[in-house]
């Protein structure tokens, strides 16, 4: 029998775990040794992005116990996909409760300052930092960093069916 995608998947961001695990480095250390950040360099290592190779020889060196086969199989295409017992975790939550708390408020904002638009999660930029407050305590900085996209008007003059059909009519023979 064949292992499905998703436990190949689990298989191999258990093992990435493990090697970072032993390699004792944080996240944010493995970020600033490869230029990446931290929330990529995350994604990177739950098989949540794909490693590019431009980065594969500077992930490798900042996590030595990375093997040829992990290498490899990061470099292929990812399964971008979530457990939906996740919200349960109560840091997930929370972020999630935030989103949708001020979630209109920024899609206002986002309409006020860029126009009828969105966002891009491919685009996308995340990381999370660590600050004090002005009263001295801990602080948690989340920040999207998204290229925004327009949304388009439908004309059917910019639609690429709408001009093959019309390129194949011009065509036909009389």
């Amino acid at each position: 029998m064949e292992a499905s995608s998703s436990s190949i998947k689990a298989r191999t961001v258990a093992e990435l775990q493990a090697v970072k695990r032993k390699s004792g480095k944080t996240y944010g250390q493995i970020a600033e040794e490869t230029g990446l950040t931290n929330v990529y360099v995350a994604q990177l290592l739950r098989r949540q992005a794909q490693l590019k190779p431009g980065t594969a020889p500077l992930l490798r060196a900042s996590v030595p116990g990375l093997t040829d086969e992990l290498i490899h199989e990061m470099m292929q295409p990812p399964l971008r996909s979530y457990d939906p017992n996740l919200i349960q975790d109560p840091a997930v939550y929370r972020l999630h409760e935030a989103v949708m708390h001020f979630g209109e408020s920024i899609k206002e904002i986002i309409n006020e300052d860029f126009g009828d638009g969105i966002m891009s999660a491919i685009d996308f930029y995340c990381s999370v930092d660590k600050v004090k407050g002005v009263d001295g305590k801990d602080r948690v900085v989340v920040t999207f960093d998204g290229k925004y996209l327009p949304h388009t008007e439908q004309t059917t003059e910019h639609m690429v069916s709408r001009l093959r059909r019309q390129d194949n009519q011009d065509r036909k023979p009389e």
